[in-house]
Parts: C-alpha cells; sequence; structure tokens
C-alpha cells in the first residue's frame, strides 16, 4: 500500500535509542530495538553435518549469532511434521522437542525467543493455512476447535515454563492473510476469510497465552503476523472490527523480491501508520531476507532470486546495506525490531521437500564453505540505527 506523503510525513515517529541487549530472561524490554534472526533450521544443519565457522574456526551457532549481537531468536512450532519421518535419517524438527533444544541454547547464550506457532504439522503462510492433520476431524466444530487451540498453546506454554525456558513473545500463527486451520479442501479454495471464525480461534490462542502469563505473573507479549506491509492495514482493520484486540505487537513480513514495489521507505510508513492507528501495539519485521549470491550450492531450486536495483547486484555488502537501511527506517518510523528468516539454512547433504540441500543458501549470512561473510548480514547486528 502506497500511503500518502501527507500521511507518511504526519506519522513519522522520532527514532529510538541505539541497539541494547536485553537482560537474559527479562521480558521484552521497551527501549531495546530487536535485531533477531530465525533459527529454526539450525538443529537441522547441525545434525546433517554442517559445521558453522567464523574466521575460519569451528563455533557453537548460537553463541555466534549472540556474540554478534543477535538480541532476539525466532523459532518455528508445528504441530506433528510426520513428513520429516520420510526425509533423512526420519528426524523431525520444529516439533515441540526440538524447539525445546533450540530454545536451551538461545537462552544459554542470553538471548530471549519469539515462539512462532503455525497450528499446522507443516507451513503455513499466505498461500496455506491447513489444520494439524489431529484436528482435522474437528474444523467444522468450531467450540471443539476452539477447546484445542486453547490446550494445544496453554500445554506447550506451560511444558516450556517447567523447564524454565518461557518465551518471550509468542506469534498466534504466521503470515496469517487468509483464515487458519482450514481443511485441506477449504485450504484449497482459497475462500474469502470466514471473520467470525477466525476471530474466535486468534481469541483461544491469545487466551491460552493470557492464561498462563496470569499464573506464571511472567509477562509473555503476543504478536499477530501478517505477510506484506501493503496488505497489513487492511488486515489489521479486519482484526480489529472482530474483537482480536488482546495483543502487544504487529509483525508483519517484508521482502523486495515477493512484495515489490513496496519500497523500504513505504514499509516504514505502514509502520508508522499502525503506530498511531494502534495506540500501545508495537510493530516488528518478524521476516525479511536478501540474497548475497545468485548462484546455488546445492540440488535445491532457491526460493529467492531478484534484487532490488538499488541494491544491486546480489553480494554481501548489499545484503548488509539493505537490512541496515531497512532497520533505520523502521526504528526511525517507530518499530521496535526487525528479524530476519534463516540466516543458517546453508547446504547440506540432507533433503528438504524440494530437493538436496537448502532453498536459501544464497540469501543465509554464511558463504559455500560454511563461514560467516566477512561483509555481510552477520554485521548488521551491531549496526547503529
Amino acid at each position: 500500500m502506497r500511503l500518502p506523503l501527507l500521511i507518511v510525513a504526519f506519522f513519522a515517529l522520532h527514532c529510538k535509542p541505539d541497539n541494547t541487549t536485553p537482560i537474559p530472561g527479562d521480558p521484552v524490554q521497551p527501549d531495546t530495538f530487536y535485531v533477531g534472526a530465525d533459527l529454526s533450521y539450525t538443529n537441522e544443519m547441525e545434525d546433517c553435518g554442517v559445521v558453522f565457522k567464523e574466521n575460519g574456526v569451528a563455533k557453537e551457532p548460537y553463541q555466534m549469532f549472540a556474540d554478534n549481537g543477535c538480541n532476539m531468536v525466532r523459532l518455528r512450532l508445528w504441530h506433528t511434521p510426520s513428513w520429516y519421518d520420510t526425509l533423512n535419517a526420519g528426524k523431525r524438527y520444529s516439533d515441540f522437542q526440538d524447539v525445546r533444544r533450540s530454545m536451551i541454547r538461545a537462552k544459554a547464550a542470553g538471548m530471549p525467543v519469539l515462539l512462532n506457532i503455525h497450528f499446522s504439522d507443516i507451513w503455513a503462510d499466505p498461500q496455506r493455512q491447513i489444520a494439524p492433520k489431529a484436528w482435522q476431524p474437528v474444523v467444522a466444530n468450531l467450540s471443539v476447535l476452539k477447546d484445542s487451540v486453547f490446550n494445544y498453546v496453554q500445554s506447550t506454554l506451560l511444558r516450556l515454563q517447567a523447564d524454565g525456558l518461557s518465551p518471550e513473545m509468542v506469534q498466534i500463527g504466521n503470515e496469517t492473510n487468509r483464515g487458519i486451520i482450514l481443511s485441506p479442501a477449504d485450504d484449497a479454495a482459497n475462500a474469502p476469510i470466514n471473520w467470525p471464525r477466525n476471530a474466535a480461534l486468534f481469541n483461544a490462542g491469545i487466551s491460552a497465552v493470557r492464561a498462563v502469563e496470569a499464573s506464571s505473573g511472567k509477562k509473555i507479549k503476543i504478536a499477530l503476523h501478517l505477510a506484506g506491509p501493503a496488505a497489513t492495514p487492511d488486515l489489521m482493520e479486519k482484526f480489529w472490527a472482530n474483537g482480536v484486540r488482546d495483543f502487544d505487537v504487529i509483525g508483519m513480513s517484508y521482502y523486495w523480491a515477493w512484495h515489490k514495489p513496496t519500497t523500504i521507505a513505504e514499509a516504514g510508513a505502514t509502520t508508522a501508520y499502525l503506530r498511531q492507528r494502534y495506540a500501545g501495539k508495537e510493530v516488528i519485521i518478524f521476516e525479511t531476507g536478501y540474497i548475497w549470491t545468485n548462484a546455488s550450492n546445492d540440488q535445491s531450486n532457491n526460493i529467492i532470486s531478484e534484487t532490488h536495483p538499488d541494491y544491486a547486484p546480489a553480494s554481501p555488502e548489499n545484503q548488509l546495506k539493505w537490512l541496515v537501511d531497512l532497520s533505520t527506517e523502521i526504528k526511525k518510523r517507530g518499530g521496535i525490531g526487525v528479524l530476519y528468516w534463516e540466516p543458517s539454512w546453508v547446504s547440506s547433504p540432507c533433503y528438504n521437500p524440494w530437493g538436496q540441500g537448502s532453498a536459501q543458501e544464497h540469501a543465509t549470512f554464511f558463504d559455500f564453505n560454511n563461514n560467516v561473510l566477512p561483509n555481510g548480514g552477520m554485521r548488521w547486528f551491531k549496526s547503529k540505527f
């Protein structure tokens, strides 16, 4: 969405302080600008034999990111990703046990966690929001399905809490530009969102987080997540009008490849608009990514191939420039963070559902020898905005 220049100027907000790292274990801090990373693939990459290196020396990846200034880790949670059973060694990832393993690593390195609940057994996004197989028999029974959502979110958080692993923030769904928890048939039909149903399911998940928060006395930020700055304002109006209001953060995905022609300035204008329209709600870019090369290092097709004219050609330096410029704009407009999607999904001998290797190795923070790119995205974490 291209906001008029007068609106952009009116809603421009003052810059926040420079990046600070929160105290480990504390709730999300209001004066912190988050420069974070989705590290959901890291365990899988290491199990597939990847050794992450910095300056040619092997290093524990979570500690590597923390040492370089990463101050939030995002982790996706799938309900029952049984499709992994036929891949590689048959080990599942992004299920509860894998997320628990990742949270232990993140918290040991002093980084807060954003738990990204997909409400699916596989990726949920603007093209797909299929209910977990376990819930598909009850997708048409809203009362039962609401209970399933509430119980799932509550039990997940209570299990993590019992291990001292409460997340600082929880996403209720991933890129929810369409209705969530759909039957395969309804998902394929791509029907308009049934807002009474949709709102009831979101509020069930939100209520579960609030219940755990109340019982533990520990603040947990609640986030919604939408894809594309142009689509977000209209969708947020629908959430708000249908009574989905008890949340803390509006998260957006913003990739040039998928959200062009929206510019960085327009993403900033949308951030400023959301901050004004929904007073008291924070705004974070939950996902962005930028390629450092057009080359490939494996047999899996890469999912991003385009560069912005002002950030071309693809190079580590332009990857860094994209991230610094985006973060500068989002912070200037009142946002509190930018998170990078999958900076550690490098090539490996293992298979994903589409082929051997990674669909994103050309957009990670590592070269094709799994060594940190000297002038690439890893430097972004300690940049000044």
